[in-house]
């Protein structure tokens, strides 16, 4: 462990939550559903709804983690600007397989009455595997679910490659986990050009690519090679997390007319919410900085 994890990782729980509160929407799933009424009400923005958890061994956490996807389902109900997005370890990878995917079946059962989607999120490398086997085996059987793909990983170029027999709803990201040398890139430079080029991969395949990056730079170039490539605007759209300070740039994408979502992660019980914030950290100390200013800001009326 890292000089800056051991930091971060023994700062008090009140700093943690403070530093990161912007980047929580709370801790109900009515405070979530709040913050995505009022961006699309406000701003047509998007929204994925989050619970925060991962890494449940014990079956009767899951179980509340799987009634609590079911019920916020409900609450969306018919919108059609809202959908949820969850991970494997939060819903019983480590009970077998035939646990995990009878969870995830009942939760896109639920979706599905709605006319919603659910996406899979990647987790850290050890579950890679797991990840895409249950997304392709319930791809088989239900059209609404989608999943994410690591620009960071040596693999992905081969997972592209094993996305055949249907077109794919793919989140594009670099990847919050630090990954060891062994098998990923350790330099955002080249994270940041592997992703354009399985962006453009995953287009010529035909798959849905949500680009999910606060990099404008890089926001840039993927319009760029859009636009060169003619890639109409049904077959992607842009997504980032709530609370990093990036208006601008997400207004601009609105107004020419491209989708694009918010991530909202939210906590049934606030531990999970400080493993988050601890993550989030880690991969990016600069989110404190990022707080700390616009808490100024706001002090001095600049906002």
């Amino acid at each position: 462990m890292s000089l800056k994890e051991k930091v971060i990782n023994a700062s008090p729980d009140f700093l943690v939550k403070w530093i990161a509160a912007p980047y929580i929407a709370g801790d109900s799933p009515e405070a979530a559903l709040q913050m995505a009424d009022k961006l699309w009400k406000e701003r047509n923005i998007y929204s994925s709804l989050d619970i925060l958890g991962e890494e449940t061994t014990n079956r009767e956490e899951v179980e509340l983690y799987v009634k609590a996807y079911s019920d916020v389902l409900d609450k969306i109900g018919n919108s059609s600007y809202t959908n949820i997005s969850l991970k494997p370890t939060q819903l019983g990878v480590y009970n077998g397989f035939d646990y995990l995917y009878n969870n995830m079946k009942k939760i896109l059962l639920k979706a599905a009455k709605y006319n919603n989607s659910v996406t899979i999120d990647m987790e850290d490398h050890n579950y890679t595997d797991i990840t895409l086997r249950l997304y392709k085996e319930l791809r088989k059987h239900y059209h609404n679910v989608d999943t994410a793909l690591q620009s960071r990983l040596f693999r992905t170029d081969q997972d592209i490659d094993n996305l055949v027999g249907f077109q794919a709803h793919i989140r594009l990201c670099i990847g919050i986990y630090l990954e060891p040398p062994e098998i990923a890139y350790q330099k955002k430079p080249k994270m940041k050009e592997k992703l354009l080029v399985y962006m453009k991969k995953l287009f010529d395949m035909g798959h849905y690519v949500a680009i999910a990056t606060h990099d404008e730079a890089l926001i840039h170039k993927a319009l760029d090679l859009i636009e060169k490539n003619n890639i109409p605007q049904n077959q992607y759209e842009f997504q980032m997390l709530i609370g990093v300070p990036k208006r601008k740039i997400q207004d601009y994408l609105v107004q020419k007319g491209i989708k694009f979502l918010l991530y909202i992660p939210y906590c049934i019980n606030w531990k999970d919410a400080i493993a988050y914030c601890q993550r989030r950290l880690n991969a990016n100390p600069h989110i404190g900085f990022y707080v700390a200013g616009n808490f100024f800001k706001k002090l001095l009326g600049k906002r």
